[in-house]
């Protein structure tokens, strides 16, 4: 497993290489003057000309030919993609344009509040999903098929933002049982930790917190989690439905095994490999912010600091932020495939 382990990380380079070069060309690529957007028709060609040398805009974009016969070979490198590939490597992004933030220490600051959406939302997928999906495969053609198979299409159908609207008009404002938006009350007093509120308020022992801090998720969650929970429920029936066709579930149900044997250690374990998959790919989705579910109940998330900053043309946050994204997204998937020994052991990696 080490040597197949190896081999992924040094395959995510060439992907992680692709991404930076997409990242960098398309801010460069859309139509203005960066410059004139950030500082605003009315600002003063000089001021232009000083951000434009101040972000590097007036270089060479790939290879400066010119500047290596003037100034030596050198000069052949002294470009904005260079540059910018020489600060990702440091893991240094710039700051915004607008706050003057680190463009890391912001990724980093708004990462355990999307983690904690991500990782809820995945929960309730999960919890529900997997039973849902095998409760259907067993009752194949009964009418509790056909309501969990009408509740996983509704939830692939409808928009997160329509039902994010639609959970605070029922349970924030009509019903009053839930907070319409943010993370935490604003009189609650956050406690020094990790930045994840629910776990260190358990860690501090203050439950008041953690109740806050959970009645704020729970509608976000439920709203950016009904797609992967649609998701997990399908691919679990069908899974299901393939697996206890195998001739080696009838033999074990000939044996005299009882049917919640014969499910859950034979038939839904097997199934598990194409859930898990798409649990992983779920979730990574979910670790990239969710930009319209964070923006409907202003969840101070990556995915709405990201909307914010290509609103307000801020290069910098924009680069970084995909491209941390990218890095979360390839990195789950390793974890995922890595997992595969662990749920099949007669799985190995040559």
């Amino acid at each position: 497993m080490f040597a197949y382990a190896t081999r992924r990380l040094l395959g995510l380079i060439p992907v992680l290489f692709g991404v930076s070069l997409l990242v960098f060309m398309i801010p460069r690529l859309v139509p203005g003057d960066p410059a004139t957007i950030m500082l605003g028709e009315r600002s003063s060609e000089a001021h232009r000309e000083r951000l434009r040398e101040e972000l590097g805009l007036n270089r060479p974009l790939f290879l400066d030919f010119q500047g290596a016969t003037e100034r030596g070979v050198g000069a052949l490198f002294d470009t904005q993609y260079f540059e910018f590939m020489g600060d990702i490597l440091v893991l240094e992004f710039g700051r915004s344009i607008y706050s003057f933030i680190q463009v890391r220490d912001g990724l980093f600051q708004r990462f355990p509040a999307t983690f904690e959406l991500a990782l809820m939302a995945m929960l309730l997928a999960v919890i529900f999903g997997i039973p849902l999906g095998v409760i259907a495969a067993l009752r194949r053609g009964t009418f509790i098929d056909t309501g969990v198979t009408i509740i996983a299409l509704a939830g692939v159908s409808f928009p997160v933002f329509w039902l994010g609207i639609i959970f605070i008009y029922i349970f924030a404002v009509n019903l009053g049982w839930l907070p319409s938006s943010g993370r935490i009350s604003v009189t609650s007093a956050i406690p020094p930790g990790t930045g994840f509120y629910v776990l260190d308020g358990m860690l501090q022992g203050r439950w008041e917190f953690v109740v806050d801090a959970l009645r704020h998720l729970i509608m976000p969650a439920l709203a950016v989690g009904t797609i992967p929970l649609a998701i997990v429920v399908r691919m679990t029936r069908s899974s299901m439905l393939e697996v206890l066709g195998q001739d080696y579930i009838r033999t074990a149900s000939a044996k005299g095994l009882s049917r919640r044997n014969v499910t859950v250690k034979h038939a839904l374990r097997n199934a598990l490999l194409p859930v898990i998959t798409i649990i992983g790919l779920s979730f990574g989705s979910l670790l990239s912010g969710a930009i319209l579910t964070e923006t409907v109940f202003s969840w101070p998330g990556i995915g709405r600091w990201i909307y914010q900053a290509i609103a307000s043309r801020d290069y910098p946050i924009i680069q970084g932020g995909v491209l941390f994204v990218a890095l979360v997204f390839v990195l789950v998937n390793l974890i995922v495939d890595l997992s595969y020994s662990i749920i099949d052991p007669r799985i190995q990696y040559s």
